[in-house]
């Protein structure tokens, strides 16, 4: 066990590092945090900031120096690096783990191999190998194979024609892989922490709403289900077959039947688990920190039904005019159970994710009415539901 008081090491600078800052620092660690941008999330609350490249030899000896434990809060970190950390610190996913999310077709073998169901689709290493795509996939979506998140690098493409400009056009003709339309009826997704010694605690699943690609509204009700004992089984089947040490999420596709269909895995908190701060007893964050340094993980009870509001950039702008307005804070937080997060961003931008907002109540259909009055005065664009 590494005790609290100790150095913790944080690749990367983005939101999911300033919070898992927070949880760290509440715990009683000091956090290093190695990313290259001088005024990221993270690096604001960091105790100290290494600016630097992740493969940066020299920033990598001065973290392992210093830091008893690393864990990264995003999967495009260069696994190579996790690897060098690994000699002399406890690394948290495992290069392994991160290397496997990082490659949408290494994926998705890796999951069917366990004999879990992932999405038509067929990799594309070449423009010639567009021939070979089987009928059945159009429509589909033709997704770069890495350093996809949020809707990039992925393109909706109808037939042969729309997918062979789409790979030469907008991914470069970079590796891909094309998915075909699932008709799923909802999207659900799994956050789990898993420990040095195997054990697995669950959080409840989320039902997720995304717009233009990235999540808008996630629902969690605390309901039990057929649909959500499936997702958690096969979430835990991937954490264990990957030996993975951390906080993990799997994202699923629901078909009517009740089926359910691994869409990806992101070896890091996620969006999606970001009710867990007001609605659980330890946050994710608060596991990622208890998860890479040995100590016990913590409860994952839901203490009340929540809805998650994601907030963008587009806030700051209402109506699509160019000015910038700061929106009404004041009476979002006059609503009870309302709870706001922002990410410290110096700079609001249309489609930049700014925060979120967690509305709690012991009801979830009075969450769900409240979550909708935070909706209506800040003007998003998807409104929660029952």
């Amino acid at each position: 066990m590494i005790a609290p008081g100790q150095w913790l090491g944080l690749l990367g600078g983005g939101q999911l590092g300033r919070m898992f800052c927070h949880a760290a620092q509440a715990l009683g660690y000091r956090v290093m945090v190695l990313d290259p941008d001088t005024e990221g999330p993270a690096a604001s609350v960091a105790d100290q900031h290494l600016c630097a490249a992740y493969d940066d030899v020299q920033a990598l000896d001065a973290l392992s120096d210093y830091c008893h434990a690393v864990t990264t809060e995003f999967e495009n970190v260069p696994a190579k690096s996790l690897a060098i950390l690994a000699r002399r610190a406890h690394v948290a996913p495992g290069a392994r783990a991160v290397e496997i999310a990082q490659d949408r077709v290494v994926e998705k073998t890796f999951i069917q191999s366990l004999g879990v169901q992932v999405a038509p689709h067929i990799a594309l290493n070449a423009l010639q190998d567009l021939e070979q795509i089987p009928a059945e996939l159009f429509p589909g979506i033709l997704k770069a194979s890495r350093f996809g998140y949020d809707g990039k690098g992925q393109v909706r493409v109808a037939n042969l024609a729309q997918a062979k400009q789409a790979f030469t056009d907008d991914l470069g003709s970079a590796v891909a892989v094309l998915e075909g339309m699932v008709p799923f009826v909802q999207e659900i997704s799994v956050v789990l922490a898993r420990g040095r010694d195997g054990q697995c605690m669950v959080f409840p699943p989320a039902r997720n709403v995304h717009h233009h690609g990235i999540l808008a509204v996630s629902h969690i009700s605390g309901e039990k289900s057929l649909v959500y004992e499936r997702a958690i089984h096969s979430a835990r089947i991937i954490a264990d077959s990957l030996g993975y040490h951390g906080v993990l999420c799997v994202e699923f596709f629901v078909l009517a039947n009740d089926e359910v269909i691994v869409n990806e895995i992101a070896p890091r908190p996620h969006n999606s688990g970001h009710y867990t701060q007001n609605a659980c007893v330890t946050s994710q964050f608060e596991q990622q920190v208890r998860a890479m340094t040995g100590l016990p993980l913590g409860s994952t009870q839901l203490l009340a039904p929540c809805v998650m509001l994601n907030i963008l950039g587009d806030v700051w702008y209402p109506s699509g005019t160019s000015e910038r307005v700061e929106p009404d804070w004041a009476s979002v937080l006059a609503l009870p159970n309302v709870s706001l997060h922002l990410y410290g961003k110096s700079e609001a931008r249309i489609g930049r994710k700014m925060g979120h907002i967690n509305v709690v109540d012991q009801n979830f259909e009075q969450a769900v009415k409240r979550a909708n009055q935070v909706v209506d005065l800040l003007k998003l664009p998807v409104r929660a539901s029952l």
